[in-house]
């Protein structure tokens, strides 16, 4: 049930530090689950973290410069890290062996500064280079293929130089910031642009999220404001079997109005990164201040309104992600260490039973006339004997049911989630981590 039903004066954002990870990162990522917590480096490293017990479990070393993005696949089998070596590697988890094996490694003929996973399907890579073009990358047998978006345009149009790309979280489109203030839609599938949006006064877009439901998106740009949208509909191309070289269909041309401006009206800050709350009521954005690391929270669900700053010392801050199931964030600092925020929530005795009260000092109490009485041992045992009888699972544990996306939400005739989900998905939910001991010995 949700928190804010049962106490409607609990907040739901993160309010204070609650541990500090040394790492030497550069940015840091949640996986789906919320149980992991994977960093670049600029040494061209990557560290895996286990939450619960705040330990490396896993070092993914491949690179030979600085990794610049890493991402996660949706049941956190698989880590993707592109860098300054032009590369981008796959990570399978699931390997027996620190660092884990390499799953594919992509070569680019730039420095790769972004790259992500598709929403459903982790054959899929977009990837953007320092050179300002984007690309899908196919891994699948069927369609493989590396497809560069934007590039069917007519040469007499100046071009325009893409700075940052994200997939909307159904995996149907891919939103790309450019240098001119405008942001571009593609359709995944077809990698054919079905919308254009121009911000009026925005200047070079930096940043690009998404709220929970793919309709809402926040940007942030060189004017040093964070606008948030509200998405309209885009047609989806009509061929279901459309290649890429012949792919067109109506573009919408639009001027985005945004629905909320978000900034810091006395010193006038910019901002490093901008992360949604799990269910997108609450928007965070990690200042660029060169004397403190602060973390400003806006109320989406009250009209945008300010809610907290957070303070996190004298070490300014270069990232900030929202953790994907709790009021939980995690910022990066210029030294490389991980600052984890959460929300404390004060100790409720009486939340234990029903019945129960708190008291403020000692009382008597009277004891009830059959309320210590002795049970039959008879009918104990027996109770006894049927409890040793249950099935105990050891292994898998509790079943997690808000780590990952269901599998099975395409509606019928869904074109562009049908080919995203051919070939299957090796990332099952099914998968597990092997544990590494000192003495070399793999326990699951």
């Amino acid at each position: 049930m949700n928190a804010t039903l049962l106490n409607p004066f609990t907040i739901t954002h993160p309010t204070t530090i609650q541990t500090s990870l040394v790492s030497v990162a550069s940015f840091a990522r949640f996986d789906p689950s919320g149980k992991l917590l994977a960093a670049g480096r600029p040494d061209g490293s990557g560290v895996i973290w286990d939450l619960d017990t705040r330990a490396t479990i896993r070092w993914c070393e491949g690179h030979v410069k600085g990794v610049t993005a890493i991402d996660w696949s949706r049941n956190s089998r698989y880590v993707l890290t592109a860098s300054k070596d032009w590369n981008i590697i796959i990570w399978d988890l699931a390997s027996p062996c620190d660092p884990p094996q390499r799953h594919t490694t992509i070569r680019f003929d730039a420095p790769v500064v972004a790259a992500s996973f598709h929403p459903r399907n982790s054959r899929i890579v977009l990837a953007l280079l320092s050179t300002g073009e984007a690309y899908i990358v196919d891994l699948r047998s069927s369609h493989r293929g590396r497809f560069e978006l934007g590039g069917e345009d007519d040469g007499d149009e100046k071009r325009t130089i893409m700075t940052t790309v994200q997939f909307d979280p159904t995996g149907r489109h891919v939103f790309v910031g450019t240098s001119a203030g405008t942001i571009e839609v593609y359709n995944t599938r077809t990698k054919s642009l079905v919308a254009k949006h121009r911000i009026v006064g925005a200047g070079v877009i930096k940043g690009i999220v998404f709220a929970k439901g793919g309709r809402r998106l926040a940007t942030n740009s060189s004017d040093r404001t964070i606008r948030q949208f509200t998405l309209p509909t885009y047609p989806t191309p009509s061929a279901p079997n459309t290649t890429y070289e012949s792919s067109k269909c109506q573009i919408v041309e639009t001027e985005l109005e945004p629905t909320h401006r978000f900034n810091d009206p006395i010193s006038k800050v910019a901002w490093h990164a901008i992360s949604y709350s799990p269910d997108g009521e609450w928007l965070a954005g990690g200042a660029a201040d060169p004397a403190a690391h602060k973390i400003y929270i806006w109320d989406i669900s009250n009209d945008g309104q300010f809610a907290s700053a957070l303070d996190g010392g004298r070490e300014p801050l270069v990232d900030v992600h929202w953790h994907p199931h709790a009021p939980r964030l995690a910022s990066t600092t210029k030294d490389g260490n991980i600052l984890i925020w959460h929300c404390p929530s004060p100790e409720r005795w009486g939340a234990f039973a029903g019945g129960f009260e708190e008291a403020d000092e000692n009382v008597w109490y009277e004891e009830g006339e059959s309320e210590f009485d002795l049970e039959d041992e008879a009918e104990l045992a027996l109770r006894k004997k049927l409890q040793e009888d249950e099935d105990v699972d050891i292994v898998g544990g509790i079943e997690d049911s808000t780590s990952t996306a269901p599998l099975n939400d395409i509606t019928p005739g869904d074109v562009d989630l049908e080919w995203a989900d051919e070939e299957g998905e090796l990332d099952r939910k099914d998968w597990r981590m092997k544990i590494i001991t000192v003495e070399g010995e793999e326990v699951y």
